[in-house]
């Protein structure tokens, strides 16, 4: 796949302060946690207790389902990926479920945290889950800096794009302030921000409507899945294509951070 993931098509915050990392080092395992809602979710193991994914989800997939694959060069095998992510989440219920403490008591020095909301905290139409930005504000502000507490690395991304709206073969940004307000807390509190939305955006647009449609969100036809008898219309979910090429996006973002804190 061509890299899409020059420097100046997305933004980030490099840290300042004095940090000493690298990828391995004396083959110890750094874990790499993912905390955000179902697009960034892993369905299959124990995502739901006696299900079999095959048979109840698939094809669904987010793309943290898809991320380990690429810890795979000698420089990043000994990262390990933990989905934290669960569907229908934003920043306010994922604490309040008790998934944060899950992944606050297991931190450990110079584990990675990244933090991908906004989905969900925009549904205005699901008060059980919505939260303003200034809350989506507050909530970050806490992860961050309970992370940074525990001498791990956080970084801030943008909700991923959902697949809509088009507007002259170009996606837009259907997010509203999330990803401007995810942008400032990054800076306010300076830590990385990877702009997925941005990122992903420009990608999708780069391979057209009808292809994005049809093989990265979940748009399928009938009696196709076993899980979808009579198909699916989803442009916010990922079909597992779609998962792959934006883990890699934010996979490629990811290096570029590490090796820029490194300077």
């Amino acid at each position: 796949m061509k890299h899409y993931l020059k420097i100046q098509q997305f933004t980030f915050i490099i840290l300042t302060s004095c940090l000493s990392i690298v990828f391995a080092q004396n083959n110890k395992t750094t874990s790499v946690y993912l905390i955000g809602d179902s697009t960034v979710a892993d369905y299959t193991g124990d995502y739901e207790p006696g299900k079999d994914y095959m048979k109840s989800r698939y094809p669904v997939a987010g793309w943290g389902q898809e991320f380990q694959p690429f810890f795979s060069t000698d420089k990043t095998k000994n990262f390990v990926v933990k989905d934290k992510a669960r569907g229908g989440r934003s920043t306010r219920t994922f604490f309040q479920e008790g998934r944060w403490r899950e992944v606050y008591e297991n931190l450990q020095p110079n584990d990675w945290v990244l933090i991908q909301f906004g989905h969900n905290d925009a549904a205005e139409n699901k008060p059980e889950r919505a939260v303003n930005i200034e809350g989506y504000k507050e909530f970050l502000r806490l992860y961050v800096a309970q992370t940074l507490q525990k001498k791990a690395f956080p970084i801030i991304l943008s909700p991923v794009a959902r697949n809509y709206p088009w507007k002259d073969g170009q996606l837009q940004n259907v997010h509203g302030e999330y990803p401007k307000a995810a942008a400032e807390i990054a800076k306010e509190m300076n830590i990385p921000f990877i702009d997925l939305n941005t990122i992903s955006m420009i990608f999708f647009s780069e391979n057209g409507q009808k292809l994005v449609s049809e093989k990265y969100f979940m748009n399928l036809p009938a009696n196709v899945y076993e899980a979808y008898p009579n198909g699916e219309k989803d442009n916010t979910h990922f079909q597992i294509e779609g998962a792959k090429v934006v883990a890699e996006l934010v996979f490629n973002a990811f290096k570029d951070v590490i090796n820029q804190s490194k300077k």
